[in-house]
Formats: C-alpha cells, sequence, structure tokens
C-alpha cells in the first residue's frame, strides 16, 4: 500500500501531474474526433485573404476539400498544397466556427518583365518565373535584360526599400561586369546619390551604378516640407 508520505514526494508529484495531463489530451482528443463526425462542422467555406495577382479560385482548387471535410480535420495537408504553389511564399490556415477555413497568403511578388520567345514572362526577386499572364495582368514592371540573379535582387531591393523609385525604373540590364544601368523615367532624382552617374535624355534619366551597390544608396531625396 502507497502511504500519504510517499505521495507526497516531488516524483509522485510530478508523475501525478503527468498522468493528469495524458487524461486531458485523451479527452480532448476524444471530443475532437467527435466533432469530427458532426455536420455542424462541415467546412462550407473558405475565405482567401492576401492574394494580390494570385485568384482565390486557383488556391480554392489546390485546396481538394473533399464534400464531407470537417473543420477539425489535420489543416497541414491543406497549407502543404497551397504552399507548393510557384507563386506563393507562405501559407497560414486557420479555423472559424463553425465551418470557415480561412486561408492567408504570401505571394511572391513580381519585380521585373524578362523577355523570352514565348512573349515577356514575370520574374521575382530570386530568380523564379511566375505564372501570371501580363496580357491578364496590369503588371507595371521594369524590364531586365536577362534573368541574371544580381539585376533582379537588385530590382527587388529597390521595390521592397525604395517604392518611389521602382516605379520609375523602366530598364535594368548589365553594361559591363561590373556596372548596371537603370533606364528610369524622367522626374526620379535618383542620380544624385553615392556611386551613381546620369546621363539625361529627352524623357528619360540614365543611371549607370556598380554592381552590388545597396538600394538604399540611390533613394530618391526627401524634398523639405
Amino acid at each position: 500500500m502507497i502511504s500519504s508520505e510517499r505521495l507526497g514526494r516531488p516524483g509522485w508529484k510530478i508523475l501525478g501531474v503527468l498522468f493528469l495531463v495524458a487524461v486531458i489530451m485523451a479527452a480532448a482528443w476524444g471530443v475532437r474526433g467527435a466533432a469530427r463526425q458532426m455536420a455542424f462542422f462541415r467546412v462550407r467555406n473558405v475565405e482567401i485573404r492576401g492574394v494580390r495577382y494570385l485568384q482565390p479560385k486557383e488556391i480554392v482548387s489546390r485546396l481538394r476539400i473533399d464534400t464531407i471535410a470537417s473543420l477539425w480535420d489535420d489543416l497541414e495537408p491543406y497549407r502543404q498544397r497551397v504552399r507548393g504553389h510557384p507563386q506563393v511564399s507562405d501559407v497560414r490556415i486557420t479555423r472559424r466556427m463553425p465551418g470557415t477555413l480561412v486561408v492567408t497568403i504570401q505571394e511572391n511578388l513580381p519585380v521585373a518583365l524578362i523577355q523570352t520567345p514565348s512573349g515577356m514572362i514575370p520574374y521575382d526577386s530570386l530568380g523564379k518565373q511566375l505564372p501570371i499572364d501580363p496580357a491578364r495582368t496590369n503588371l507595371d514592371l521594369p524590364i531586365v535584360a536577362s534573368t541574371d540573379p544580381v539585376l533582379l535582387k537588385l530590382v527587388g531591393a529597390i521595390r521592397a526599400q525604395e517604392p518611389r523609385m521602382f516605379a520609375r525604373i523602366e530598364e535594368v540590364k548589365r553594361t559591363g561586369r561590373d556596372e548596371i544601368l537603370l533606364t528610369l523615367s524622367r522626374g526620379s532624382e535618383a542620380s544624385g546619390k553615392l556611386g551613381a552617374t546620369a546621363a539625361p535624355e529627352n524623357r528619360t534619366l540614365r543611371v549607370r551604378i556598380p554592381v552590388g551597390l545597396l538600394a538604399w544608396t540611390l533613394a530618391l531625396p526627401r524634398r523639405p516640407p
């Protein structure tokens, strides 16, 4: 027979806590298992958030939700299916009672258009081709001469850090091993920054910068209030 003195020892207390946790978890899994069988928790709606270029119907199609799917089913398979889309960098799926899945998307944003034999193709800053049809989507993006990762990374950094300047970039290409040429629409004032030299034309500004120049060094000067 176990005495009350032995039950009061730390080791027995720890075992008691672990046993209680196990009982609670078993009960929770039992309740969840029962809930999965209830029609009340069937998935009836899918809410897509965060999409900009992706069509929500593409995400719904990738989810492949069964007609008897429960809100309490494991969400990881759904997440992996959506995560496999080349335009998706991350996805989070949550539940909203009684029957809605909320899918929040983080997209790989296009930063440039590159001319290919099949036409203009959008790319992200990592050099990944994105399944966006420029003919059906208004893509106001600079044209980059090639899939050169240095060019795409630079344009992506400018988009993230200096959206005003990014909006004025028309074309990006190398003019040598260590030099990049940016063609900007007239009105950009990027030429006054360190490491850039400009040769103005009628409607554009040509800015030559060394390879490796950080995007923030090209920041447009702030006008005084």
